[in-house]
């Protein structure tokens, strides 16, 4: 079984660094889940958020998602599942080898 990287976006600054924090892991065959909160969400709306798109599994904090006013508006690669509240956040900190906060 492959390790997993759990990676916390909690800040609108690092979308570089979370998509290369992502390939580099991957490539070296480890499974990555990111759950993006707070600011985080606002990552998004930027072009780049589509370089992640088939890489990692990733999970948005709808209510962080709505307090930012992108209620609506689509995220790229993200579906209405991958949705959720801090509960779920909790969840893959359970279940990850190691743990990012960005």
């Amino acid at each position: 079984m492959a390790e997993k990287l759990g990676i916390f976006v909690s800040s609108n600054k690092n979308l570089k660094h979370v998509i290369g924090i992502t390939k580099a892991a991957e490539a070296a065959g480890k499974e990555v889940v990111i759950f993006f909160s707070h600011k985080g969400v606002l990552l998004t709306q930027e072009p780049e958020f589509r370089e992640l798109i088939g890489h990692g599994r990733k999970s948005l904090c709808n209510v962080g998602y709505e307090a930012n006013g992108l209620k609506g508006k689509p995220a790229p690669g993200i579906e209405e599942k991958d949705f959720g509240t801090q509960a779920r956040h909790g969840e893959i900190i359970e279940e990850v080898d190691r743990y990012i906060v960005m």
